[in-house]
């Protein structure tokens, strides 16, 4: 944190750090397509042929960003290198903005953390299944109905069994239908994939190694229930609730965070050129 204030004190130094981010291959006019421009004060870029003058958080996530870039920074910052959850609450507080509006820039940047799907998992993975949501009287296990949030997850481990990568989709029930995404996403079809003896993997076999093996109340699974228990203990405790309609978007969050916890050094700058790549979004594709 020392070493991050003392690099960005001002929305100058944010825009600045944006262009190197956004031009870092060469500007290229978004009206006529030429590439020469001249730089100006607040490195802002004006077209040479048109002169058109488009500033660094144009069109990226970042664009008209209300309560300014240097506030922006430090939320995106927070997010990525946490080890605990932030909520819209907590974060309005800290900067001095609507919890509203903290709320909306927070969710822009958890689109910016979808994965790619690009880096599938290889090796030894496990898939598994599990709801947020309180208990409901006689719907107990893998009901279909409720209103309960039904989560498909996979890690990836290492040699020593440890979790390398986890992934998570919210699935409509527990279906082979509904779970088959996860593995066409994010598993690859060479991978070692083993799932409890839940019937709706079976026809997912037929593309991908699956071995199936009894459950022995998680002893067979420790490290992916124990994933599982650290995401359902973090949106319990950080945000209390999360709705249908958000939820993959907190998902989305945690995998990012936990799939570079090795990589602290340069999740900041990776989450900044995911922002400034990605479309700009509106409030009313949000919330």
């Amino acid at each position: 944190m020392v070493e991050f204030t003392g690099h960005f004190q001002s929305d100058l130094d944010c825009k600045n750090y944006l262009s190197e981010v956004k031009w870092s291959s060469g500007y290229t006019c978004r009206k006529c397509g030429h590439h020469g421009s001249q730089v100006r004060r607040d490195y802002s870029r004006t077209c040479n042929k048109c002169s058109d003058t488009e500033s660094p958080g144009a069109d990226t996530l970042f664009h008209k960003v209300k309560f300014g870039l240097l506030k922006a920074f430090h939320i995106c910052f927070e997010m990525a290198t946490t080890t605990k959850g932030l909520s819209a609450l907590q974060v309005g507080r800290r900067y001095g903005i609507r919890p509203d509006t903290a709320r909306v820039f927070m969710h822009k940047v958890r689109e910016a953390m979808k994965s790619s799907g690009t880096h599938p998992m290889e090796g030894d993975v496990h898939v598994d299944e599990f709801v947020v949501g309180g208990k409901e009287s006689e719907r107990p296990g893998r009901s279909y109905g409720g209103k309960k949030k039904k989560v498909v997850c996979a890690i990836e481990l290492t040699k020593e069994g440890k979790v390398k990568r986890f992934y998570s989709l919210q699935i409509k029930d527990f279906s082979a239908k509904s779970l088959r995404p996860i593995f066409e996403r994010h598993i690859s079809a060479e991978a070692k994939v083993t799932t409890d003896e839940w019937k709706g993997y079976r026809p997912i076999a037929k593309d991908f190694q699956i071995t199936q093996i009894p459950s022995e109340f998680g002893l067979n699974f420790k490290a992916i229930h124990t994933a599982i228990h650290q995401v359902k203990s973090w949106i319990r405790t950080t945000f209390s609730w999360v709705s249908k309609r958000h939820i993959e978007r907190y998902l989305n969050e945690y995998s990012y965070r936990t799939n570079r916890s090795q990589s602290k050094q340069t999740i900041f700058h990776n989450l900044v050129k995911r922002m400034v790549n990605a479309d700009k979004i509106y409030v009313e594709n949000l919330i």
